[in-house]
């Protein structure tokens, strides 16, 4: 048996309208988690695993927009899910 605890499952979810910074409008750990990500598929989301930024994320309030100083991770993760969708942001 290890001491070490099994890494809990983290999600974050983003809106973005294209005209104000995106927004934190879901989080959590482990079974919240899941229905976040379950959400997600059920809906055609597009999702991205990046743990360092989920991480960061997971700190920012619901509802509030995300610190300017992750603007360009997140910009990348958007631009993923613009790809994914075949739209062009």
């Amino acid at each position: 048996m290890s001491d070490k605890q099994s890494p809990s499952a983290l999600a974050v979810a983003l809106q973005y309208d294209g005209e104000r910074a995106p927004r934190v409008t879901a989080s959590g750990h482990d079974a919240v988690a899941e229905q976040i990500i379950a959400l997600a598929r059920e809906h055609g989301i597009p999702m991205q695993e990046n743990e360092p930024l989920a991480a960061l994320l997971s700190h920012v309030e619901l509802g509030e927009e995300i610190p300017e100083a992750l603007y360009l991770a997140v910009a990348q993760v958007i631009a993923f899910a613009y790809h994914l969708s075949g739209k062009t942001p």
